[in-house]
């Protein structure tokens, strides 16, 4: 019987990979600097049974075609997975791992600071000073942003796993009420957190900030476009560090121009990376990050080690840690 092999599409530290390399060949993608072009990982997946995945990666009928029959385990180092087209992947006997969890404190405490530095202007205040903008005596009103305190926080995705510890991190922020949306209403919310369960339209048009923490799906594909942006105060702040495509990004754009809201908060973005002329990049009511929401290095080191583990249990027919 033919040796099993995997491949890894990102060049990861070799110290990961001292104990899973004993038992299967594998190969990397060498170049950290550039994620690997299509054809190139079309060709170098052929022949596989494993492959250790991101999710700039995409993982359809065309590359699971390409690896051929004997591809059992694909391990995405991420917690989303619709890059991965599951359904075909469960119809040829495909498992398929990913990473929950291990990354939930580390997005939980990035939207949290992106949050703060949404509503109290702090990329802004940081400009002005460097540009000499700072006035002489007392602006009284130079800067002034919003609090959480006293505020309405509306979390869409709120019962999951980075929702509840988002909301949980919030209380200590003394919010006046905290809202969240779900599939069903979850008792526990209310008794542990105070939170209450509502339909979306409602959480939209009754908070001042509102943070979405829902996964991708094609229930909640554009789930916040034009139509949800007439529903909220001009004063709503939004905030995203789930998926970008949960949010209808020209829509936002507009509504961010129009002062429809106040301000928004991205870590995520409808393409990734956002192209330099992207027009929420003129904008300054809108804070931007590059998808660093679990860029933690202890977070992102056992994000690895997950990955891993689940490859090779896959490898060995184990069931996997996490499985899709």
């Amino acid at each position: 019987m033919a040796t099993k092999s995997f491949f890894v599409t990102k060049n990861l530290p070799e110290k990961f990979f001292k104990n899973i390399s004993k038992k299967f060949p594998m190969e990397m993608w060498p170049n950290s600097n550039e994620e690997i072009p299509r054809q190139k990982l079309l060709e170098r997946v052929s022949g596989k049974s494993g492959l250790l995945c991101t999710l700039s990666d995409r993982i359809d009928r065309q590359l699971l075609d390409a690896a051929g029959p004997q591809l059992k385990c694909i391990s995405t180092l991420s917690v989303g997975y619709d890059h991965i087209d599951i359904d075909e992947c469960k119809r040829r006997g495909i498992v398929v791992g990913n990473t929950p969890d291990v990354l939930t404190d580390a997005v939980a405490e990035l939207t949290i600071a992106l949050l703060l530095a949404t509503i109290r202007r702090l990329f802004e205040a940081n400009q002005a000073l460097r540009q000499g903008k700072w006035p002489a005596g007392w602006g009284h009103f130079f800067m002034c942003g919003s609090m959480i305190k006293g505020s309405h926080i509306g979390v869409i995705g709120g019962s999951g796993r980075i929702g509840r510890s988002v909301i949980k991190r919030l209380r200590s922020f003394e919010p006046a009420k905290i809202s969240y949306t779900s599939r069903q209403e979850y008792p526990e919310m209310f008794r542990e957190f105070n939170a209450e369960f509502y339909p979306l339209d409602r959480l939209l048009i009754e908070s001042d900030i509102i943070i979405v923490c829902c996964s991708l799906n094609d229930s909640t594909r554009r789930l916040i476009s034009t139509e949800q942006f007439k529903r909220m105060k001009s004063t709503s702040v939004i905030i995203n560090t789930s998926r970008g495509s949960c949010i209808d990004q020209q829509a936002l754009y507009e509504a961010l121009k129009s002062r429809k809201i106040a301000a928004a908060g991205l870590d995520v973005y409808e393409q990734e990376p956002i192209s330099m002329d992207d027009p929420l990049l003129s904008l300054d009511n809108v804070v931007l990050l590059p998808h660093i929401g679990s860029a933690a290095q202890s977070t992102r080191e056992q994000m690895i080690q997950m990955a891993l583990d689940n490859l090779e249990a896959g490898l060995e027919d184990r069931p996997l840690l996490a499985s899709v």
